[in-house]
């Protein structure tokens, strides 16, 4: 008897603390900001990268140099933050469908990403890494501006309900 309380409290304390329904689409919201803001970012850093080195001969070129090259290096850390939000959102799918091998996700979690997605985000003149190549980015493109804007906009904490 007591084993089962145990693991029912468990289980009430693993699905309170779990993804909500609002955290899911605000991570997916995330998500896609962050491919058009990628994409943005890449299409720049190519066009200056062949200002310099001449044309990129296609696609799997440009995969090559965006994977290996220096000069895209600091894109790779947007790459990683899109991962890691696909690595979660396929966890909470996991979940949702009861796989055993599949913890819940807590909002904690979620809400720790988005944190870092975030801190991430914040343009630097000064940084000689992403917070200065992201500062020259948002300098050149409207675009970028407008995309960081949502991003930002979608990262704020949700305001509280009363």
């Amino acid at each position: 008897m007591a084993e089962e309380a145990g693991r029912d409290a468990g289980a009430a304390a693993s699905a309170a603390a779990a993804v909500t329904d609002g955290t899911r689409a605000r991570l997916e919201d995330v998500r896609r900001g962050l491919l058009r803001l990628h994409k943005l970012l890449l299409d720049g850093e190519r066009s200056d990268y062949e200002r310099v080195y001449g044309p990129v001969a296609g696609g799997g070129a440009l995969l090559q140099l965006v994977i290996q090259h220096p000069w895209f290096s600091w894109l790779r850390m947007v790459s990683e933050l899109i991962v890691r939000i696909d690595e979660m959102q396929d966890a909470v799918k996991a979940s949702d469908k009861g796989a055993a091998d599949a913890p819940p996700v807590s909002e904690a979690e979620a809400a720790a990403l988005l944190a870092q997605v975030r801190d991430l985000l914040k343009p630097d003149e000064a940084d000689p890494g992403f917070g200065g190549s992201y500062h020259r980015a948002l300098q050149r493109d409207p675009n970028v501006i407008l995309t960081h804007a949502e991003i930002t906009r979608l990262l704020a904490p949700p305001k509280p309900e009363n």
